[in-house]
């Protein structure tokens, strides 16, 4: 055992990615987890989840990484542990840490075992409270230790995105510390500082305020997300509107800036849907207005039936209809809160067929059943076989198709292209092309203004 020694409870996307990250900068990492195949695959060098460069990492720096279901050697033998392990949503909204509070247990009870002192680093996205009035008792208790005198404790989330994990872990915008003491938070530092390629700057605070600002964050993207699509929605009832050309503007502003501003279909995925109820959980419980958040969910989960109802004149009965992206994002296989399936579901009520195609995401849609889709093997299978195409994910194997991909077979295309991707190629064609977010004919869109100013 030594300083460059660390433990990860917890081998999914982020504890691997963590964990292979860690080993390529040096650090000899020990994996845990409750599932032996997890384990199992780690130490034989294979990743236990699919992730962007994961297997690669693995295959480069095995000799760095073990992996066993046990957290007493886990912890024997390493300095610091970081916990990375689910917190479901429960049924207020807020997150569970029974997980969290197993884990905790564990490496109490490893602690109660072990001299030398040791910092645990919670990671998993909590709410301000459950750290320290809903772990920290559990360690103790566990472990017949004092926090502070025998071990140490930091909440330290990270800001990653699926498909980049690995990246995004090892240059971070920057690095926040949730330190219970001084001493705590000095180890942890000291360990980033081994990590980190970019050397991003450290926020150093109170567990609190670091758990309040991990949620914060990722609230505050998906309203902005939420103000693109609002913005998307007025260019498409105004004469010549153009979404794209307003927020490129909007951007420049050093008090907005550009990410996260494209207007489309809303926000998905594991974590922001669930990190801004449970924002509006928090204030509610605190006796704090929570409209903006309940407002930002509303409008996200809306946007599919929406566009779906903008079409009423053209999608009828006994229609074939494609969608091109099932996935939350690009280049994921990641289905959950899907603005994909959700206009699926949106599809429904109209009686039509619905057929799917995803580069990534085919297994988990059949998995899963959410909606009566019918996934198919090919691009093109989709495209010809549609009266209408939506576009839902700005997936680069998308953004290569053209003009002749939807002249092929004998049916007329209407393609709605939510991310506007093929603007360039379609528009002005033999296909009906529909970008989200532009404005209407300038005759009928003016008229519309024209009855404001009358």
């Amino acid at each position: 055992m030594g300083e460059d020694a660390v433990s990860i409870i917890g081998l999914g996307k982020l504890g691997a990615s963590m964990a292979a990250a860690m080993a390529s900068r040096g650090l000899h990492v020990i994996g845990v987890d409750v599932v032996p195949r997890a384990v199992d695959l780690l130490n034989q060098g294979k990743p236990p989840v699919e992730e962007t460069d994961l297997a690669d990492y693995i295959t480069r720096h095995r000799k760095n990484l073990e992996a066993t279901t046990d957290h007493h050697h886990a912890i024997l033998h390493s300095d610091i542990t970081f916990v990375i392990v689910p917190t479901p949503s429960d049924e207020r909204g807020a997150f569970s840490i029974r997980f969290a509070a197993d884990a905790f247990r564990s490496i109490g009870e490893s602690l109660r075992e072990k001299k030398a002192y040791h910092t645990v680093v919670l990671t998993s996205t909590v709410l301000p409270g459950a750290t320290r009035f809903g772990l920290l008792p559990v360690i103790e208790e566990a472990s017949g230790k004092t926090c502070g005198k025998d071990f140490g404790l930091c909440y330290s989330p990270e800001f990653i995105a699926l498909g980049s994990v690995i990246h995004d872990f090892l240059n971070p915008d920057l690095l926040l510390i949730g330190e219970f003491d001084t001493r705590s938070g000095d180890v942890l530092t000291k360990c980033y500082s081994k990590i980190m390629e970019n050397n991003p700057p450290v926020k150093r605070m109170s567990i609190e305020n670091a758990e309040l600002t991990k949620i914060s964050l990722n609230s505050y993207v998906t309203m902005k997300i939420t103000f693109a699509n609002m913005v998307s929605a007025l260019c498409e009832r105004i004469p010549g509107g153009d979404v794209d050309v307003v927020t490129d503007a909007l951007g420049l502003d050093r008090r907005i800036g550009r990410r996260y501003l494209t207007g489309g279909l809303g926000f998905g995925g594991p974590c922001f849907p669930r990190d801004n109820v449970a924002l509006a959980f928090l204030a509610r419980s605190l006796g704090v207005s929570h409209e903006l958040l309940l407002a930002t969910d509303h409008f996200n989960k809306n946007i599919p039936g929406e566009a779906v109802k903008k079409l009423q004149g053209i999608i009828k009965p006994g229609m074939t209809v494609g969608i091109l992206g099932l996935s939350y994002k690009p280049l994921s296989c990641v289905v959950e809160e899907s603005q994909g399936i959700l206009l699926a579901e949106a599809l429904r009520d109209y009686d039509v067929k619905i057929l799917g195609y995803d580069p990534l995401a085919s297994e988990e849609v059949l998995r899963q059943r959410a909606v009566m889709i019918e996934m198919v093997d090919s691009l093109r299978e989709c495209i010809e076989s549609s009266e209408v195409v939506f576009i839902t994910t700005p997936d680069p194997v998308f953004k290569d198709l053209k003009k002749e991909d939807f002249g092929r077979g004998k049916i007329p295309k209407v393609v709605v292209d939510f991310w506007r991707i093929l603007k360039e190629e379609l528009q002005g064609g033999s296909v009906n092309y529909i970008p989200a977010g532009t404005g209407m004919k300038c005759g009928e869109g003016a008229e519309l203004l024209k009855e404001l100013w009358e």
